[in-house]
């Protein structure tokens, strides 16, 4: 779990840099530079989370939840505000960041839809990942 923590990290940073070069020239660049930001710092705290994952302890088919909900909530994290940025979306969920700007419906539905799902699966990655935590703790 270390390494794949790790790695998925280091590819999030990977594209928040790359994001960082296109930002200014996306239809929101406020969102763009949020999609940078975000991929910076989604990478930052995955390569942590592996860095600590030694003091966490769940069982083999938690793990792997955790794992995904990671993976979902920090990938679809980036990309929501990227997508927000190209196509100018995020009225609704994103007011400041959005200036204003609305796209069509189905993407601002898509947009929407990303947040919410990534949000709630965050949430419950790092409620296991505290579950682990103490899981650890009480056992040493």
């Amino acid at each position: 779990m270390t390494r794949k923590l790790v790695l998925l990290g280091a590819v999030l940073v990977m594209l928040g840099l790359l994001t960082g070069f296109i930002s200014g020239s996306l239809a929101n660049p406020r969102m763009g530079l949020a999609a940078h930001l975000e991929g910076l710092m989604n990478g930052t705290l995955l390569i942590a989370l592996g860095a600590a994952w030694g003091h966490v302890r769940l069982s083999p088919g938690t793990e792997r939840w955790c794992w995904w909900l990671l993976a979902y909530g920090s990938l679809a994290n980036w990309l929501a505000v990227l997508l927000g940025a190209i196509w100018g979306a995020g009225r609704a969920t994103m007011p400041l960041t959005a200036g204003g700007m609305q796209a069509a419906p189905w993407q601002e539905a898509l947009v929407g839809g990303l947040l919410i799902s990534l949000s709630f699966a965050m949430v419950a990655a790092f409620a296991l990942v505290i579950r682990g935590v103490l899981a650890a703790r009480n056992a040493a």
